[in-house]
């Protein structure tokens, strides 16, 4: 699997985790599904979060991930899939509520992104069943427990 993965930092928070990290969350989650693909990862604070996600989804919140799937035109060449945007203080909020490491939850959101971005979702019950599923076995293989 060839992964191009661009980080972009645009948080204050210091407890974001290393690139390498992020690197293998998300090849955990593309191997064996794609030869090769582009990713952006966006780590932002509260505030663009929110603004996407209201602008987005009509949701006036911030949220812990967002994904935004790229639909690759048919006259271009390109493996980019699309990009994930993930709130660094709720996710970190998040992970202390429920208990868990932070690194655990920081690995759930990016392999729920990405979920997205090969276009998994969980709209009714069955979908989310199968993704959840999904997510159980990609975290169970590096060691990660039932986020659920």
């Amino acid at each position: 699997m060839n992964l191009t993965l661009e980080l972009q930092l645009a948080s204050d928070t210091s407890e974001i985790p290393a690139e390498a990290d992020f690197n293998m969350w998300a090849l955990a989650v593309l191997k064996g599904r794609l030869e090769s693909a582009e990713v952006v990862i966006r780590v932002v604070d509260e505030e663009e979060s929110q603004r996407l996600n209201r602008d987005f989804r009509d949701k006036d919140k911030a949220t812990n991930v967002l994904s935004f799937p790229f639909e690759v035109p048919a006259q271009v060449e390109s493996t980019h899939i699309g990009d994930l945007v993930i709130c660094a203080p709720v996710v970190i909020r998040e992970a202390a509520e429920q208990q868990k490491p932070a690194a655990d939850h920081w690995a759930h959101m990016v392999v729920h992104g990405l979920l997205h971005l090969l276009g998994y979702d969980h709209q009714d019950e069955e979908e989310a069943e199968e993704m959840e599923s999904l997510e159980r076995v990609i975290l169970g293989s590096m060691g990660i427990t039932d986020p659920y």
